[in-house]
């Protein structure tokens, strides 16, 4: 049975403990792209339900506020020009120090018969 030196008592909890701050980075990370992620499949999602609406002669502002759940409604700015519905949207921010500076953007059109 080998016993370890007095000197490296502990070595693993220490490696642990400088370790944790570096996964909490990557995690993190790892959470805002999936929010990123996130909003640019409703970004598209809302975009194709004001086209749709435009289609059908409707407003396609309501459309697209329709679409969306009501905590990123007020995170959307819509744009609708010859047919073209744009959906720009500001994902979630995990870090604060990103503030408004990602924003994802989706666009449908529909074709004037």
């Amino acid at each position: 049975m080998s016993r370890s030196p007095r000197g490296e008592a502990g070595q693993a909890t220490l490696e642990l403990l400088g370790l944790v701050p570096v996964l909490l980075v990557v995690a993190l990370a790892a959470a805002q792209l999936l929010a990123v992620g996130y909003s640019s499949v409703l970004a598209g999602n809302a975009a194709e339900a004001g086209a749709l609406a435009l289609a059908g002669g409707g407003d396609a502002r309501a459309g697209v506020r329709a679409a969306l759940p009501g905590w990123s409604r007020a995170h959307a700015r819509v744009s609708v020009a010859r047919g073209e519905v744009r959906v720009r949207l500001r994902p979630p921010m995990l870090v604060g120090a990103l503030g408004g500076r990602l924003e994802v953007s989706a666009h449908a059109a529909v074709e004037a018969r």
